[in-house]
């Protein structure tokens, strides 16, 4: 349901995409784009945060070591990817730090904008609790066999690979049932038409309300 406590009145609406790995949800949102809608990819702001923001530096260092930044001060991502990969507590103490810087950046970059909504794009959108956030999530699904094949010829890894990187994340029959809206972009059904319906009935929310 819509989240109508405060954004009546203070626009833009924020919503929040996610897909799992394969799914295509870059595509779509390429497609917003080009409707006018500014997107925030929090993954890739998660990333410069990681280089640029001085307590979260301090805070990684902290944790891991200096040698998790490489010595041009860059961090390490083949480093800290290994060492989440196998130790979910580490996991679990990078989010609880990155989160909230990327929380603030988004609020700052959201209080930006003009546009009638705004896009909020990560990855793990459910499983980090974000959606709350947001007056309503798109979820952008595709059948697990098509992703491994999509993901494969993109990145050159193998389907074992593709499938280990999936288990870091919710599957969409646990997604599904916190999203408001669903695309499906399974190579049978356009996904132009769903994502033109879909800005629709945000734009038509935004000025009815």
């Amino acid at each position: 349901m819509w989240n109508t406590s405060s954004k009546k009145t203070d626009p833009p609406l924020k919503i929040g995409i996610t897909g799992g790995i394969g799914s295509g949800k870059s595509v779509v949102c390429a497609l917003f784009s080009l409707l006018g809608i500014p997107v925030f990819e929090a993954d890739q702001v998660a990333k410069k945060l990681m280089n640029s923001d001085s307590r979260l530096r301090r805070e990684l260092v902290d944790l891991f070591g200096e040698a998790v930044y490489t010595a041009e001060g860059v961090i390490d991502r083949k480093r800290l990817a290994g060492i989440l990969f196998n130790d979910q507590l580490a996991l679990q103490k990078v989010n609880s730090l990155v989160h909230p810087a990327v929380r603030e950046a988004f609020l700052q970059w959201c209080a930006e904008q003009t546009s009638p909504y705004v896009l909020h794009e990560a990855a793990i959108l459910f499983e980090s609790g974000f959606f709350r956030m947001m007056d309503r999530n798109i979820l952008v699904t595709a059948p697990e066999a098509l992703r491994i094949r999509r993901v494969t010829a993109r990145d050159g890894v193998s389907a074992e690979a593709v499938q280990q990187r999936m288990q870091n994340q919710w599957s969409d029959e646990e997604k599904i049932p916190l999203a408001d809206f669903i695309i499906s972009n399974n190579d049978t059904r356009a996904i132009i038409p769903q994502v033109l319906d879909i800005d629709k009935q945000i734009r038509k929310y935004g000025k009815i309300c």
